[in-house]
């Protein structure tokens, strides 16, 4: 009997930074953030196919005090729709025994042979 089942699931993530890379490793690295909320127990989360929804690059000038030293800055932001297989645990599947134990951190008492 096996408790693992793979399936295919289409998820879409954003992601920003200072770089194109910066950018899509954020929206890669929200995968993992996104397919934990929705699923039990993941044993493996395999990037199948990317496709790019959305690429934004904002450029604006930046000045100190509004007038010195200006600069561009520019900032990236991408919306991915990542098709992943996705293994999992069935855990409710699993069947569990069960034990019936003293209460393993209670103090023994030489004198009284019950636990406090």
């Amino acid at each position: 009997m096996s408790i693992q089942d793979c399936q295919q699931v289409i998820v879409t993530v954003e992601g920003k930074g200072d770089s194109k890379q910066h950018a899509f490793a954020s929206a890669l690295g929200n995968i993992q953030k996104k397919m934990m909320q929705e699923s039990e127990v993941i044993l493996r989360i395999e990037p199948v196919e990317v496709e790019v929804i959305k690429a934004t690059e904002k450029t604006y000038k930046e000045r100190f005090l509004f007038f010195f030293f200006p600069r561009k800055r520019t900032s990236y932001h991408v919306e991915l729709e990542v098709t992943v297989n996705v293994t999992t645990l069935q855990v409710n599947d699993v069947a569990f025994t069960q034990e019936v134990t003293d209460d393993p951190d209670g103090i023994q008492i030489p004198v009284i042979s019950k636990k406090i």
